[in-house]
């Protein structure tokens, strides 16, 4: 793929750039901007459930998250993972905008939003039990461990902003991370995006979106295997760069274009 011919250093100058672009564009209009955010924020449900298997459209993750429409022939866990997305992205939002660092109980927070009316007694609990991930090479540590490296975690997380590591390389390192641990029984990849995503707009970014694409869902899986696997974070930190990169770009192009 051609994020493999770019190197990290050249893609977060390229995230720099843009970034700056985007703090020099004039305001638009509250509600337009509302619109735009809004629709990007939809299309970052939809890929985040799409990942993870859930088979609603764009259009129907939209009916349903807007108008509360049912979808027949779809589950309602189906359904739920729609609206607690989006619900979650509007968590990970007033957390951003307050300023507040993030901490184990934000993780769990999240958590339990994803598996709100799914999985009660899980939601927003680290798990008490073995789990393998499947096709996978990698293994989650045991139950008696994952206190332990989540308070590690947070630790690395704050060494990480401390030293002055680029944010966009946090943001990889929060996803990262926490999909190693796999600290619940279930949700663990939306949990890590949305805490990835969360960074982001702390420090200013659009929402990044991975898409969920067959190609697209493979490359992601490849590149967290290599560094859970392989000790190799370079080829995910490109991936999240490049996801943040083509968010930027996308923002850029429709503000502007609602400039004209």
């Amino acid at each position: 793929m051609e994020i493999m011919d770019t190197s990290l250093e050249t893609m977060l100058q390229q995230v720099d750039t843009l970034q700056i672009r985007l703090q020099q564009v004039r305001p638009l209009g509250n509600e337009a901007l509302s619109k735009i955010k809004s629709a990007l924020e939809m299309e970052y449900t939809f890929e985040s459930n799409r990942i993870e298997g859930n088979t609603l459209t764009l259009q129907e993750t939209a009916l349903v998250v807007s108008e509360g429409v049912t979808i027949g022939g779809k589950s309602m866990r189906e359904h739920l993972e729609a609206i607690n997305h989006a619900q979650a992205i509007e968590f990970i939002k007033e957390i951003a905008s307050a300023d507040v660092d993030i901490t184990e109980r934000t993780v769990k927070e999240i958590h339990a939003l994803i598996l709100h009316g799914i999985n009660r007694e899980q939601a927003g609990r680290y798990r008490s039990v073995p789990v393998m991930i499947v096709g996978s090479r990698h293994m989650p540590p045991q139950p008696y461990l994952i206190a332990p490296q989540m308070e590690q975690f947070i630790r690395d997380y704050s060494s990480l902003q401390s030293n002055g590591a680029h944010p966009v390389l946090v943001a990889a390192f929060l996803h990262d991370e926490l999909v190693k641990i796999h600290p619940f029984i279930d949700g663990n990849g939306r949990t890590s995006r949305l805490l990835m995503n969360l960074y982001l707009l702390s420090k200013g970014y659009p929402i990044a979106t991975l898409k969920g694409d067959s190609e697209a869902k493979q490359a992601y899986y490849t590149a967290l295997e290599q560094s859970h696997v392989d000790s190799d974070r370079k080829p995910f930190n490109l991936l999240v760069a490049n996801a943040v990169k083509q968010s930027l770009e996308k923002y850029l192009q429709i503000i502007e274009a609602q400039m004209l």
